[in-house]
C-alpha cells in the first residue's frame, strides 16, 4: 500500500482541522466528537490518530484555528472602516444578528467561552493566546486609547461584546436577541446605532 506524501498528509490535517474549528464552534467541546469532526473532513475517524496524539490534542488546535479564523476577521473589518470609525465597525459586526446565528464561523470565546474553564490547560493556552489578540485588537481600534485606563477600558468592552452575544444567542426570541444587541452597541460607542 502506497504511504502519503506529506503534502496530502498536512492537506488532510488542515481538511481536519478547518472542519473541526467550526464544528466545535457550532456544537461545542461536548457536542461533536472525533468521529463526527472525520467524516466532516471526509474521512473515516480511523485516521485519527495519523494526524493527533488525543482528543485534547486535537482541540487545542482547533481553539487556536478557530481564534485566529476570528482575529483575521476582525482585523480585516478595522481595516476595511472608514479612518476613526474602526472601533464602530468591530462593534456593529461583532454585536450583529449575523455573528449570533453563525457561530460556526464567528468568535470562539463567545462559541465556548463558559465551556473553556472546564478545558485542560493546553486548551485554554490556544485560547488565552487568542483572547489576548482579540483584546489586543479592540484596545488598538478604542477611541479613547491615548486614556491613562484606555487597557482597562478596553477589557471592559471585549468582555461586554462577548457576553452580549452569549445573551443573545441564549434567548428564544429574536426581538429580545436584537435588543441586547443593539442596547450593547449604543452603550459601547452611542453613535454606532
Amino acid at each position: 500500500m502506497k504511504r502519503p506524501t506529506t503534502r496530502s498528509k498536512e492537506s488532510t490535517h488542515e481538511r481536519i482541522v478547518d472542519a473541526g474549528a467550526r464544528a466545535i464552534r457550532r456544537f461545542g467541546f461536548d457536542g461533536i466528537g472525533i468521529a463526527d469532526i472525520m467524516k466532516l473532513a471526509g474521512l473515516t475517524h480511523g485516521g485519527f490518530y495519523a494526524h493527533f496524539a488525543s482528543r485534547e490534542v486535537m482541540l487545542a488546535e482547533l481553539v487556536d484555528r478557530a481564534g485566529a479564523e476570528a482575529v483575521e476577521t476582525f482585523l480585516r473589518i478595522v481595516a476595511a472602516a472608514p479612518t476613526g470609525k474602526s472601533q464602530q465597525a468591530l462593534l456593529r459586526a461583532y454585536l450583529s444578528q449575523e455573528h449570533v446565528k453563525n457561530p460556526e464561523s464567528g468568535c470562539p470565546v463567545a462559541s465556548l467561552g463558559t465551556d473553556l474553564s472546564r478545558q485542560s490547560p493546553a486548551i485554554r493556552r490556544a485560547a488565552t493566546r487568542r483572547i489576548k489578540d482579540l483584546l489586543s485588537i479592540v484596545s488598538r481600534h478604542a477611541t479613547d486609547r491615548e486614556q491613562p485606563d484606555a487597557d482597562a477600558r478596553a477589557l471592559v468592552t471585549a468582555a461586554t461584546m462577548i457576553g452580549a452575544v452569549v445573551l443573545a444567542r441564549a434567548v428564544d426570541e429574536e426581538a429580545l436577541s436584537e435588543a441586547v444587541l443593539s442596547a450593547t452597541r449604543a452603550h459601547l460607542v452611542p453613535e454606532t446605532d
